[in-house]
């Protein structure tokens, strides 16, 4: 995926146009709820960027420090808990 080749007020102005748009469309815990998964969904692209950006200053190399292995059983356990949150939330509505 690669960003559109526009200038930096374009591309901000493009977020608060689409902000707008949802806001008549959702109710306010449902523009809460978005609101929230989106800044989370931020949080985790600046974490990502920044890191790469001290493994350059460091000179390491891009790659990834865990195993395939390794990051299959975190994956999986990953999963795991969003399932278990998942069926706690139904079983409370």
């Amino acid at each position: 995926m690669s960003l559109p080749n526009v200038s930096a007020k374009t591309f901000s102005l493009s977020a608060i146009i689409v902000g707008y748009l949802l806001i008549d469309d959702l109710t306010a815990n449902e523009q809460n709820a978005l609101g929230n998964w989106l800044m989370l969904t931020a949080q985790v692209l600046c974490t990502n960027a920044f890191y790469k950006q001290v493994q350059q200053e460091r000179g390491e190399a891009a790659s990834h420090t865990i195993s395939n292995e390794e990051g299959i059983r975190l994956l999986k356990k990953m999963v795991d808990a969003l399932n278990e949150e998942i069926e706690q939330l139904k079983a409370k509505y």
